[in-house]
Protein backbone atom coordinates (compact mmCIF):
# COMPACT_ATOMS: atom_id res chain seq x y z
CA UNK A 1 0.00 0.00 0.00
CA UNK A 2 1.16 3.52 -0.77
CA UNK A 3 0.11 5.35 2.37
CA UNK A 4 1.26 8.98 2.55
CA UNK A 5 3.41 8.61 -0.53
CA UNK A 6 4.54 12.23 -0.22
CA UNK A 7 5.01 14.84 -2.88
CA UNK A 8 5.81 14.93 -6.58
CA UNK A 9 9.46 14.28 -7.33
CA UNK A 10 9.41 16.19 -10.63
CA UNK A 11 12.39 14.16 -11.96
CA UNK A 12 14.78 16.01 -9.63
CA UNK A 13 16.93 15.12 -6.67
CA UNK A 14 15.95 16.29 -3.20
CA UNK A 15 18.57 19.05 -3.24
CA UNK A 16 17.50 20.28 -6.68
CA UNK A 17 13.82 20.32 -5.66
CA UNK A 18 14.62 22.20 -2.47
CA UNK A 19 16.64 24.84 -4.34
CA UNK A 20 14.06 25.12 -7.11
CA UNK A 21 11.18 25.70 -4.69
CA UNK A 22 13.26 28.23 -2.72
CA UNK A 23 13.87 30.15 -5.95
CA UNK A 24 10.25 29.87 -7.08
CA UNK A 25 8.95 30.97 -3.68
CA UNK A 26 11.31 33.94 -3.75
CA UNK A 27 10.19 34.90 -7.24
CA UNK A 28 6.54 34.63 -6.24
CA UNK A 29 7.14 36.81 -3.18
CA UNK A 30 9.02 39.35 -5.29
CA UNK A 31 6.65 39.54 -8.28
CA UNK A 32 3.41 38.28 -6.64
CA UNK A 33 2.61 36.30 -9.81
CA UNK A 34 4.67 33.76 -11.77
CA UNK A 35 4.04 31.39 -14.64
CA UNK A 36 5.26 27.81 -14.34
CA UNK A 37 4.12 24.27 -15.08
CA UNK A 38 0.97 23.04 -13.37
CA UNK A 39 2.61 20.31 -11.22
CA UNK A 40 5.26 22.74 -9.97
CA UNK A 41 2.60 25.33 -9.15
CA UNK A 42 0.56 22.77 -7.22
CA UNK A 43 3.64 21.74 -5.23
CA UNK A 44 4.62 25.36 -4.56
CA UNK A 45 1.23 26.27 -3.09
CA UNK A 46 1.65 24.59 0.35
CA UNK A 47 5.19 25.94 0.66
CA UNK A 48 4.01 29.52 0.13
CA UNK A 49 1.01 29.04 2.41
CA UNK A 50 3.30 27.96 5.26
CA UNK A 51 5.65 30.89 4.64
CA UNK A 52 2.75 33.37 4.79
CA UNK A 53 1.59 31.78 8.04
CA UNK A 54 5.10 32.29 9.45
CA UNK A 55 5.01 35.91 8.29
CA UNK A 56 1.69 36.43 10.05
CA UNK A 57 3.31 35.28 13.31
CA UNK A 58 6.09 37.78 12.74
CA UNK A 59 8.42 36.84 15.61
CA UNK A 60 12.17 36.29 15.35
CA UNK A 61 11.94 32.50 15.28
CA UNK A 62 9.41 32.64 12.41
CA UNK A 63 11.70 35.03 10.52
CA UNK A 64 14.64 32.66 10.92
CA UNK A 65 12.57 29.67 9.81
CA UNK A 66 11.41 31.54 6.71
CA UNK A 67 14.93 32.72 5.91
CA UNK A 68 16.21 29.16 6.16
CA UNK A 69 13.78 28.21 3.41
CA UNK A 70 13.99 31.34 1.22
CA UNK A 71 17.78 31.94 1.42
CA UNK A 72 17.62 35.67 0.47
CA UNK A 73 17.26 38.61 2.84
CA UNK A 74 15.27 40.64 0.32
CA UNK A 75 12.57 37.97 -0.01
CA UNK A 76 12.37 37.40 3.74
CA UNK A 77 12.04 41.13 4.39
CA UNK A 78 9.30 41.53 1.78
CA UNK A 79 7.47 38.50 3.18
CA UNK A 80 7.42 39.88 6.72
CA UNK A 81 6.98 43.59 5.99
CA UNK A 82 4.43 43.52 3.16
CA UNK A 83 2.75 40.13 2.78
CA UNK A 84 2.42 39.19 6.47
CA UNK A 85 0.43 42.30 7.44
CA UNK A 86 -1.62 42.11 4.21
CA UNK A 87 -2.99 38.66 5.09
CA UNK A 88 -3.22 39.17 8.87
CA UNK A 89 -7.02 38.72 8.95
CA UNK A 90 -7.17 35.94 6.35
CA UNK A 91 -7.44 32.36 7.62
CA UNK A 92 -5.77 30.67 4.67
CA UNK A 93 -5.92 30.43 0.91
CA UNK A 94 -3.35 33.10 0.20
CA UNK A 95 -2.50 31.95 -3.34
CA UNK A 96 -4.44 30.70 -6.33
CA UNK A 97 -3.38 28.48 -9.21
CA UNK A 98 -4.90 29.29 -12.60
CA UNK A 99 -4.48 26.98 -15.58
CA UNK A 100 -2.85 28.75 -18.51
CA UNK A 101 -2.93 26.38 -21.47
CA UNK A 102 -0.02 24.33 -22.74
CA UNK A 103 3.60 25.18 -23.51
CA UNK A 104 4.36 25.25 -27.22
CA UNK A 105 7.58 23.22 -27.17
CA UNK A 106 6.53 20.12 -25.25
CA UNK A 107 2.79 20.59 -24.53
CA UNK A 108 3.43 20.76 -20.78
CA UNK A 109 0.39 22.10 -18.90
CA UNK A 110 1.15 25.63 -17.72
CA UNK A 111 -0.26 27.54 -14.77
CA UNK A 112 -0.14 30.98 -13.22
CA UNK A 113 0.29 31.06 -9.47
CA UNK A 114 -0.49 34.36 -7.80
CA UNK A 115 -1.42 35.88 -4.47
CA UNK A 116 -5.15 36.40 -3.94
CA UNK A 117 -5.02 40.13 -3.12
CA UNK A 118 -1.92 40.86 -5.14
CA UNK A 119 -0.52 44.25 -6.04
CA UNK A 120 -0.50 44.44 -9.87
CA UNK A 121 2.29 47.00 -9.85
CA UNK A 122 4.65 44.56 -8.07
CA UNK A 123 4.99 42.34 -11.14
CA UNK A 124 8.33 43.17 -12.70
CA UNK A 125 8.90 46.20 -10.46
CA UNK A 126 12.17 44.83 -9.10
CA UNK A 127 13.40 44.16 -12.63
CA UNK A 128 12.57 47.72 -13.69
CA UNK A 129 14.34 49.11 -10.63
CA UNK A 130 17.40 46.95 -11.34
CA UNK A 131 17.58 48.15 -14.97
CA UNK A 132 17.19 51.78 -13.87
CA UNK A 133 20.01 51.37 -11.33
CA UNK A 134 22.26 49.84 -14.01
CA UNK A 135 21.47 52.70 -16.41
CA UNK A 136 22.24 55.23 -13.69
CA UNK A 137 25.54 53.52 -12.88
CA UNK A 138 26.51 53.37 -16.56
CA UNK A 139 25.98 57.07 -17.15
Amino acid sequence: MRHSSGYRKLNRTHEHRKAMFANMAGSLIEHEQIKTTLPKAKELRPIIEKLITLAKRGDLHARRQAHAQLKQDMHTARLFEILGPRYKDRQGGYVRVLKAGFRYGDMAPMAIIEFVDRDPSAKGAADHARVAAEDLAAS
